[in-house]
């Protein structure tokens, strides 16, 4: 089933040619019975080659060519393959990216975090928007919250990024996290990969504010941003040393109105915090800027410093040797999450695991020794079927 990013300009499109032709639709009548009504159009059928590529999976071969011509509907359907967890779409994931590659790492990559409530898809959506009024195309992907019940994503930011949402020159794509930092950031790597290799220039990854997560994002992009409040209370707001660290620049969002003075204020504050940290980037300090995402206001100053420090970290050859770095802890960092996940899946591991547990949450078996037990168990099977 195609997803609502997959299908939506498909749909938009059959319901537009609906409406220019004068079909009527139906809609809910006062009684709770259905009746047609003029004016109310249905989306009408999917287009016939759309119809095709939903009724079937589509081969390696559709999968890069619909990338490289940028097409979004295969787009969705590659990071959908790209999210699987069987292991026959993982294999044919795989092949797909190894030949989208040669097509990657053209993007400008952006992280981009804050605590909750600081406005990060307000900001997102008034700086993609005047990127694309530029001629930009930008990829946003958010490291969706999701239900622990459930493990479904909240999908918030279809919601937040309205305008964005619906310019053809722009893709959001959350990614429901599940609960594993890890797999979240081994798909979302790999899906930035396939937006780059799409024709998307500029790439926003957003995380939730909370957690691990930063630290993940800071391992995939070039540029990291860290949006910031004023006016409420305690400046540092709990941000960790470690993470104003990671930043490349911190913003200071909702700098309007009654709250401009308070943003003056704290803007001063933090460049005193950050003027006794150091950063390992060369040639860089970091800036304090402040912005509202609601009017614009200093929005074009915030994309210029993207572009400065881009500038200076290409031509002193940090961008590149950064990347490098991320590509061998990435290939480390899949090695032992695909361990991890083919030890939990192991039919001998899950034979004798609840009994450990049990055994270690009763105090009768140090931690230690079952982990161990376990492990012996994982690698003699996994040896003897060699």
């Amino acid at each position: 089933m195609m997803s609502i990013d997959d299908t939506h300009d498909e749909i938009e499109r059959e319901a537009h040619s609906g409406a220019e032709s004068g079909e009527e639709g139906t809609a809910r009548g006062s009684e709770g019975r259905l009746e047609v009504r003029p004016g109310v159009t249905s989306p009408g059928n999917l287009s016939p080659s759309l119809q095709r590529r939903t009724r079937r999976e589509l081969s390696i071969d559709e999968h890069v060519e619909g990338i490289l011509s940028r097409d979004r509907v295969v787009l969705g359907k590659t990071i959908t393959l790209i999210e699987s967890l069987r292991p026959e779409h993982t294999r044919k994931a795989l092949e797909v990216m190894e030949r989208l590659l040669p097509h990657t790492g053209k993007s400008v990559r952006v992280g981009i975090t804050g605590v909750p409530g600081v406005g990060k898809s307000t900001f997102i959506e008034s700086l993609g928007s005047r990127l694309t009024d530029e001629g930009h195309r930008i990829a946003v992907l958010a490291i969706d919250p999701s239900s622990r019940r459930s493990s479904g994503s909240i999908m918030g930011d279809k919601t937040r990024m309205e305008k964005l949402s619906v310019d053809p020159d722009a893709f959001i794509r959350p990614s429901p996290s599940a609960g594993s930092l890890g797999g979240v950031a081994r798909k979302t790597r790999e899906a930035m990969l396939v937006c780059e290799a799409a024709g998307y220039d500029v790439v926003f990854v957003e995380t939730v504010g909370v957690g691990q997560s930063e630290t993940m994002v800071h391992s995939m992009v070039d540029f990291f941003l860290l949006l910031m409040l004023a006016g409420a209370g305690d400046q540092l707001q709990g941000i960790k040393r470690g993470i104003m660290e990671l930043a490349d620049a911190v913003v200071i969002n909702k700098a309007d109105g009654d709250n401009a003075r308070h943003a003056q204020r704290a803007k001063h504050e933090y460049e005193m915090a950050l003027h006794l940290m150091k950063y390992p980037t060369p040639d860089w300090s970091p800036p304090v800027l402040t912005c509202s995402a609601l009017t614009g206001m200093g929005i074009e100053e915030i994309w210029q410093t993207i572009k400065d420090f881009r500038a200076r970290m290409t031509e002193n050859g940090w961008i590149e040797k950064k990347r490098r770095e991320q590509a061998l802890a990435w290939m480390h960092d899949s090695i032992a999450q695909s361990l991890q996940d083919r030890f939990r899946g192991h039919a001998g591991v899950a034979h004798v695991m609840a009994e450990m547990e049990k055994q270690v949450s009763r105090g009768e078996l140090p931690p230690l020794l079952a982990a161990q037990r376990l492990l012996e168990t994982f690698f003699n099977e996994e040896i003897s079927t060699l």
